[in-house]
């Protein structure tokens, strides 16, 4: 194989026996020197882990994987567990940082770690998984850290020497292999140039769909990947395509025979949503957003990589290390929403999705479009998305109650000197690093007064929410209340479920809830209401996540042998949100399994994990198929 001068730099580095990090543009072929680490480990019969941020993009690495090196790799994401003793593990960051704090020894014979979108470091809600993992790692594991382009990347590698005092290379790759021209539709009109722009200040006419995509079908710009920033609007945005036809009848022809083989294949056939697809697809269209079924978002994957579909509308998952490329990018708008309100795109996120133009070793070139309402987004701040400088990677430092508790447990009072050895103190002031230190007293002051800690050793009950990781609280109040015990396995499975579901803003819980689920519920809201007035108490935010109790009706019906399309009726949650709760229930349950509890309790977990996971529910069928 032929490599790239950055990964030729990177692959003798890691050759040398160095721990590398790796920052380059989308697409420029970052994980050709994963496959180098990979290839070397199995010919020299050592083990090597590869985390990705997200399930999605776990999965999608066990088929790639797994068509290259077979048996040799295996997956590990909480809900999945594949081959988990393979010399190749992928897993999501998440388990791999528990399995530092709760296992260290089950990590001895693996002699290199993965970490691809490593600057998910900068993400507020899961951002302090990688910073935890890096500090904690063990002294004989090689790291190579896989990213997107981060201007600190230098800040970043002195950080990993500072803890672990060994040279990390540094390899920076700043131009694509497949450059990208921009165009931007204002007024209706498609331009460019930037500056040409300027034309359209002071008056507003809306830009059409219809023109853009007639101008991108004539420039032959497709395939084409339309991003836009809500569910709803793919589909809508799709279904206003419809009296276009991007294919020939034989190309009809064919993508109609590979989507009947697709569907049938993952038990797709008659389901209502694959069935509505089908008049968007023999015109090589469709769309792809996490409220779909999981099965029929990768039927839709496997058909874009076919490269029949000529224009998918989907959400910026689709871009997330997911190896989709196509000849142009389309961005319905500049802005989007940030976790609490809309702001205008990271030039970092910009890029992430942009990179999807210009498949290597295809196109000359990748087109990007970006569509401009002026009354939503100033020109200036346009300018800034595009051609400013990405962000650079900030820690999101916040540790979990679970991860103080085991760091409690081998280091007691000292645990405080942890915090000296995380990002978040090598690159911030004194003040905010005493802000972070007294965040972590109150944590600990708050653990010992729920009881969790006595006399500088962790309770029953400390143990026990060392072991579920973001749900630590409810859950062991529950547990110390006896709540568990009384619970059957209906119980814990509704339980799981309004321990992870997070409402869509305005979202209601449907009315008609059971006496086993408003006992639950009763139990649940006394509890919640102790924990969140003892850490507003005690000064901890972010507040502990309160359960709720919208998929309770649904998982009832769920594990009572109900089919998928039936329990739709008891919620308003889309198909693919219920999956992903309820593979997170698994996951959820799978933990408290892990606990110090009684045989009976976790014969009744086993069950429930046995009843929630069959049919769609059940990832590892869907792995195994795909």
């Amino acid at each position: 194989m032929i490599y790239d001068r950055f990964q030729n730099e990177a692959i003798e580095y890691i050759n040398q026996g160095h721990s590398v990090i790796v920052s380059a543009p989308t697409g420029a072929g970052k994980t050709a020197i994963a496959e180098h680490v990979i290839e070397t480990c199995l010919q020299t019969e050592r083990c090597v882990i590869y985390t990705a941020p997200v399930k999605a993009l776990s999965n999608q690495k066990f088929r790639d994987f797994q068509h290259q090196y077979k048996d040799a790799i295996g997956i590990l994401t909480g809900d999945v567990s594949l081959n988990p003793e393979a010399p190749v593990l992928i897993m999501t960051t998440e388990i791999f940082r528990n399995k530092i704090l709760d296992n260290p020894d089950s990590l001895k014979k693996y002699s290199w770690i993965i970490f691809d979108e490593v600057h998910y470091i900068d993400n507020v809600e899961r951002g302090t998984v990688w910073e935890e993992s890096l500090i904690f790692l063990p002294d004989h594991m090689n790291i190579l850290c896989l990213s997107a382009t981060i201007p600190n990347i230098d800040e970043f590698a002195k950080w990993i020497e500072s803890i672990h005092k060994k040279k990390v290379r540094v390899v920076v790759e700043k131009e694509r292999p497949v450059p990208l021209h921009f165009f931007f539709q204002c007024q209706n009109q498609v331009v460019d140039n930037i500056h040409k722009l300027n034309r359209f200040r002071g008056y507003y006419k809306p830009n059409k769909t219809n023109t853009l995509i007639k101008y991108v079908r004539e420039k032959d710009g497709l395939p084409c990947i339309y991003f836009v920033f809500g569910r709803k609007r793919a589909e809508y945005l799709a279904s206003e395509l419809y009296n276009y036809n991007f294919l020939t009848p034989s190309e009809q022809a064919e993508i109609l025979e590979l989507y009947d083989s697709l569907c049938v294949r993952f038990d797709l056939k008659g389901e209502k949503r694959a069935v509505e697809m089908i008049p968007l697809i023999e015109r090589g269209i469709a769309f792809h957003h996490a409220g779909m079924l999981p099965t029929l978002k990768e039927v839709i994957e496997r058909l874009f990589t076919s490269r029949l579909l000529k224009v998918i509308f989907t959400t910026e998952t689709f871009a997330l290390g997911i190896n989709m490329p196509s000849r142009s990018v389309i961005f319905d708008e500049l802005r989007k929403f940030y976790g609490t309100y809309v702001q205008t795109l990271k030039t970092r996120d910009f890029y992430q999705m942009a990179g999807r133009a210009g498949r290597r070793g295809i196109d000359n070139e990748g087109f990007v479009y970006s569509r401009i309402n002026p009354n939503r987004i100033k020109f200036e701040e346009v300018r800034r998305v595009i051609y400013g400088e990405p962000e650079n990677v900030r820690s999101q430092f916040n540790a979990s109650y679970a991860t103080m508790l085991n760091l409690y447990e081998k280091y007691g009072e000292d645990l405080f000197k942890i915090y000296p050895l995380s990002f978040h103190y090598f690159q911030t002031k004194k003040h905010q690093q005493k802000a972070a230190l007294k965040a972590m007293e109150s944590k600990l002051n708050l653990l010992k007064n729920l009881e969790h800690i006595r006399d500088g050793r962790l309770t029953p009950k400390g143990e026990f929410a060392k072991a579920v990781y973001g749900y630590e609280l409810i859950l062991a109040e529950l547990y110390a209340e006896g709540a568990f015990e009384w619970l059957d396995e209906v119980g814990l499975a509704i339980m799981a479920v309004a321990a992870v579901f997070e409402p869509r803003k305005n979202q209601q819980e449907p009315p008609g809830c059971s006496k086993t689920c408003q006992e639950i519920k009763t139990t649940c809201e006394k509890v919640y209401e102790r924990v969140w007035h003892k850490e507003s108490k005690g000064g901890v935010y972010p507040f502990s996540k309160p359960p709720h109790f919208n998929l309770a009706k649904a998982m009832e019906a769920w594990v009572h042998g109900v089919k998928f399309d039936k329990i739709m009726q008891y919620t308003d949650t889309d198909e693919g949100e219920i999956i992903r709760y309820f593979r997170m229930a698994i996951q959820i349950l799978r933990e408290i399994n892990d606990a110090p509890i009684s045989p009976v309790l976790s014969e009744r977990l086993t069950k429930a994990v046995r009843l929630i996971r069959r049919d769609v529910i059940d990832a590892e069928k869907q792995l195994r198929e795909g």
